[in-house]
């Protein structure tokens, strides 16, 4: 029905205003006149809800719908319009604003209903309240601007009404984000800050205090599907998510009512947020009470957590320990008591003023015969004696909403009309050039607060943060907060924790969430097709971690690093190397000194016997080049042990490759010394003129060369060098050489290899010689169980991790020297010290019978 009443009455205001000079119109419809009302030479005008709802009437489409009937008056809008006449009577007896000039205004009562507010809205435009016949329809607007209304749907109605003709509304209580929109909305101003940044305060409360996990009411309408939408979007970007969004509306049914009721029963969440005005908490205390719906922490916007007549329709305490943003709370010096005095109301409308006596006294001044128990007015009732929601000044911020917009009006004003000692004309200022100097007025109240509109239309927004309490069985409103707009993101919101009392009048912060905060070492993974706040606690992975509560995802720790037990901290990572303070470096330090040391005994006893047949006949020369390069040997193990560096990767790698060629070579020229001596024992044999020591040392020197020059080719292509493995364990860094060239450590070994391998085969082929001190057969020996350490060691090798590859090539090393050191000398030492007797060289030279 409000849809039709609205087509038809801006299709008679698009009548009233479409003539051109010399056309003239007829009044269309039936005139309205204003409820309160005073002449002036600048008309201000009005339009509040004096009443709170109307009569559901049928409509039938046959016939014209009859006017609505207004029901339940609203004190709080007599309360705005005594600001609106104070202001005006204020302005009207100042000397320095407006000298000279007059404001009147006329206020009119739109029920809440949209269709009466755009209908109104028309009659203050073109004052067909009062239009005759054949009136010429190009006149000027009948009033400046518009202050009004209190509903954010109502007052889009009308905005969208009056914007093209430029005429201002300026609201002091239509919150809705929407407003703010100046392609619809061009004219629309207003004096209380736009829902854009209380809902975003809200969320912001909602997050700091814990809770994730909320359901929501809101008002069916503009204002609360607007809001909730804004509170919604913030939210999500906070992570805190909606368990629900429930519409309400006063008309709405019972069986929509109890659907809500039931929601709010099964849901999990204990934090509801409240978008609605005041007069719809009035249904839903009482539906909450019918039903038990308590316990529950509220939250609330400035529609009603700040207003006096909600906590005294509260007789239960379901709002107990309720929260919400509020206007914070201001002074207009006389307001009060202006208020408070009712004459102005009767001055300006006798019709609305019966109506408000009869309800604010609860008295009749004409009583029906049926009537008896009704009260009956006498007109000399007392206002100091009641106390009611007239009384209450609880909404004085509001108040003070509706004055600083009639003083917005008048600075414009004052400004455009040039007005100093007084005003040199009173002429109606063009629409929209008053329109864009209104835009652009700045001023100081009385009280010092500076009022001002941005590019939106808007104020700053500012808003205190109200904790209802229970003191002495009745609610107060606490301030336990400040949120500003103004300030940088991180300092808007400021709240006393310690101050606040939450539901059931308890001290600790109510929890609200759909699944309890991952602690640190987890992260947060979203149950399948659930809200983000719904969500299962996974541990992370190796490697990984979270050192924070509620982490969205665990973060790699750096390649040094890993992480701990608890996966939360990231510890710098065991660095593995084969240390020298360590068991089995010690072990293999020890081994390879003793090998040393071993081998530096019997150079001594070789030498101290170097006369002797045994040492002579196994030709010394080479048995003390063999001696020294078996030394280095050992200690060429020792550059395998401690933390790898440039210098020990090349060099353990290089000195092991020559001193073992140089050690194989003095084997090979041993072994080719035995075969050579055989051959010369043969008759007319003159082979060891051609490998005499000259041609062993040059051979040693020659197999040497070889592999020097393979080194040398390594070190100038690819040489070893220094690595971090970080793959063979997570946890572990493994400080090894990396060996640069491949094909260059493996023709080291192979060249060993060769030599060995041919070593070998000549000592096979040796020994069986008719010597008794054939030394071919424990060269063979010796080589097999070289050979035999060397073969093993590559699977060996290619398969240990970490220091245990190091460990298994010093193992190789020492294995092959003992087993050179003990199968060559053992044997001779063991003769030189235990059985001298058979040092002699005819033991020596003699023969061994052949099997």
């Amino acid at each position: 029905m409000e849809s039709i009443f609205t087509l038809l009455h801006v299709v008679m205001a698009i009548i009233n205003f479409s003539g051109t000079n010399g056309t003239f119109c007829n009044l269309q419809g039936d005139p309205v006149y204003p409820q309160l009302s005073r002449d002036g030479d600048m008309i201000i005008g009005g339009i509040f809800p004096f009443h709170r709802s109307w009569e559901i009437m049928e409509v039938s489409y046959m016939v014209k719908p009859s006017p609505l009937i207004c029901m339940s008056l609203d004190f709080r809008t007599f309360q705005f319009s005594q600001s609106l006449i104070f202001a005006i009577e204020e302005i009207n007896n100042s000397s320095s604003l407006l000298p000279g000039v007059s404001l009147g205004f006329k206020l009119y009562d739109t029920c809440g209903s949209t269709a009466m507010g755009v209908r109104m809205a028309m009659a203050l435009v073109n004052g067909n309240e009062n239009s005759t016949l054949n009136e010429q329809c190009t006149k000027p607007a009948q009033v400046q601007a518009i202050i009004g209304e209190a509903h954010s749907t109502v007052s889009m109605a009308i905005a969208k009404s009056v914007g093209p003709f430029s005429i201002p509304l300026i609201s002091p209580y239509s919150t809705c984000e929407c407003l703010s929109d100046k392609r619809k909305y061009p004219s629309f101003l207003r004096t209380i800050p736009s829902d854009y940044y209380q809902s975003r305060a809200l969320a912001e409360i909602v997050k700091q205090l814990g809770w994730t996990w909320v359901g929501a009411i809101r008002r069916d309408d503009d204002y609360g599907n607007s809001g909730m939408a804004a509170f919604t979007e913030a939210a999500e970007q906070l992570g805190v998510c909606l368990e629900y969004s429930l519409p309400f509306f006063t008309t709405y049914s019972r069986e929509k009512v109890l659907r809500i009721v039931q929601q709010i029963k099964i849901s999990t969440s204990r934090v509801i947020i409240i978008f609605v005005p005041y007069w719809d908490l009035e249904i839903l205390l009482n539906v909450f009470y019918e039903h038990n719906i308590t316990g529950y922490q509220w939250v609330g916007t400035e529609g009603w957590i700040s207003d006096s007549t909600v906590a005294r329709m509260d007789k239960h305490k379901i709002l107990q320990g309720a929260i919400g943003l509020a206007v914070p709370k201001s002074k207009v010096t006389g307001l009060k008591d202006f208020i408070l005095d009712i004459q102005p109301l009767k001055s300006a409308g006798s019709a609305i003023f019966t109506e408000f006596w009869e309800a604010l006294f609860k008295c009749k001044y004409t009583v029906q015969n049926d009537s008896k128990d009704t009260m009956v007015c006498t007109g000399q009732e007392k206002l100091s004696e009641m106390e009611n929601e007239f009384t209450d000044m609880t909404l004085m911020p509001i108040f003070n909403n509706v004055y600083k917009g009639v003083y917005a009006i008048a600075h414009t004003l004052n400004s455009l009309l040039n007005c100093t000692q007084t005003c040199p004309t009173k002429k109606q200022p063009d629409p929209l050039t008053f329109l864009e100097h209104l835009k652009r007025v700045r001023f100081k109240t009385k009280e010092g607060e500076e009022v001002y509109f941005d590019k939106n239309g808007d104020p700053a927004a500012k808003y205190e943060i109200i904790n209802w309490q229970t003191v002495e069985d009745h609610h107060e409103f606490v301030t336990v907060g400040l949120y500003d707009s103004s300030f940088p993101a991180q300092n808007r919101l400021a709240v006393k924790m310690a101050s606040i009392v939450w539901a059931q009048n308890k001290n600790q912060v109510p929890v609200s969430v759909c699944s309890e905060s991952c602690p640190p070492g987890t992260r947060k993974a979203v149950q399948k097709g659930k809200p983000i706040c719904c969500f299962d606690c996974i541990p992370c992975a190796e490697g990984e971690i979270s050192n924070m509560t509620d982490a969205i995802k665990c973060e790699q720790c750096h390649q040094d690093y890993w992480s701990n037990q608890q996966r939360n901290e990231c510890m710098k990572k065991e660095i593995e190397f084969l240390s020298y303070e360590e068991t089995m470096g010690i072990l293999l330090t020890t081994v390879s000194i003793i090998g040393t040391f071993i081998t530096i005994i019997i150079a001594i006893i070789f030498f101290r016997h170097k006369n002797t047949p045994i040492v002579k006949a196994n030709n010394s020369e080479l048995s003390f080049l063999l001696l020294f390069s078996l030394a280095l040997c050992f200690l060429c193990s020792l550059t395998f042990i401690g933390r790898p560096s440039e210098w020990s990767c090349v060099l353990r790698h290089t000195a092991f490759g020559i001193t073992f060629v140089l050690c194989i070579s003095c084997v090979l020229g041993k072994t080719i010394v035995v075969l050579m001596a055989f051959r010369a024992t043969l008759p007319g044999s003159n082979v060891m003129k051609w490998f005499g020591p000259p041609q062993q040392r040059l051979s040693v020197l020659a197999f040497t060369l070889i592999q020097v020059l393979i080194c040398v080719l390594w070190l100038t292509t690819s040489p070893p060098f220094p690595i971090k493995n970080l793959k063979h364990y997570k946890e572990k860094i493994i400080l090894e050489c990396q060996l640069g060239s491949a094909i260059g450590f493996w023709a080291v070994l192979g060249y060993i290899g060769l030599l060995a391998l041919l070593c070998f085969v000549l000592a096979f082929l040796a020994r069986k010689l008719p010597d008794k001190f054939n030394e071919a057969k424990f060269i063979t020996f010796s080589m097999l169980i070289f050979c035999a350490v060397w073969i093993s060691f590559i699977p060996a090798y290619v398969s240990s991790p970490g220091k245990f590859t190091v460990a298994v090539e010093i193992f190789a090393i020492l294995a092959s020297s003992f087993s050179l050191l003990f199968c060559i000398f053992l044997p001779k030492c063991y003769i030189i010290i235990m059985k001298p007797e058979k040092n002699t060289k005819k033991q020596i030279m003699g023969k061994v019978p052949v099997k």
